[in-house]
């Protein structure tokens, strides 16, 4: 008969061995487990659409059809925002991803989504309908691991978390915020009069 591992007793793991499925769980932190798997997927998404934009894989369009675009949507010059999102994304998802520099591997992505849930907001919530549902998603994620700490199964762990510090939290996300917030205000100054423009009347 197949016992449940939770129904175990100490008095009952003292009295025999630990099976091999027991040892493994004991030696197993959930919590770090679930950071890990977290780290892994957030990550390869961001990275996956960041070389969309720096090396134009996955059917992306590179630097140039990433500049063009960018310019499109009012994020100048374009090919410097281009790199600087596709840096954001790609640098910041494959730091995730092996959990090193977490603090500023989560704040540079979390920055970058800023750029695009700015980008889908006019068509509202839902992906569906083109809206800001999906940046808004890996955004969150990426931050909220920042925050919390890569875990054990990480490489920061690993070299004793010297760049996952208190201070490189605070230092990250202010920074990050500061720079999201000015490129997000150039933006939305510059396509100020081309709104007033199409408002006029005829």
């Amino acid at each position: 008969m197949v016992r449940d591992v939770r129904f175990v007793t100490k008095v009952e793991a003292q009295k025999r061995p630990l099976t091999r499925w027991e040892n493994l769980m004991a030696h197993l932190n959930r919590r770090d487990l679930g950071l890990f798997v977290l780290r892994a997927g957030t990550g390869a998404v961001l990275a996956a659409h960041g070389t969309q934009k720096l090396l134009g894989w996955f059917g992306g369009g590179g630097v140039e059809g990433t500049a063009a675009a960018m310019e499109h949507m009012g994020f100048t010059p374009g090919r410097e925002s281009a790199v600087a999102a596709g840096l954001g994304e790609a640098g910041g998802g494959v730091l995730l991803a092996l959990g090193l520099a977490t603090p500023a591997a989560g704040a540079a992505a979390a920055g970058a989504m800023a750029g695009a849930v700015a980008v889908h907001a006019p068509a509202g919530f839902f992906a569906q309908s083109g809206g800001y549902e999906y940046p808004a998603f890996l955004g969150f994620a990426a931050a909220a691991i920042g925050l919390a700490g890569p875990g054990r199964y990480s490489l920061d762990h690993a070299m004793g978390h010297h760049f996952d510090q208190p201070w490189t939290v605070a230092l990250a996300f202010t920074g990050c915020a500061l720079a999201a917030a000015g490129v997000l205000s150039k933006r939305s100054k510059a396509q100020a009069p081309a709104e007033s423009a199409d408002e006029a009347p005829v």
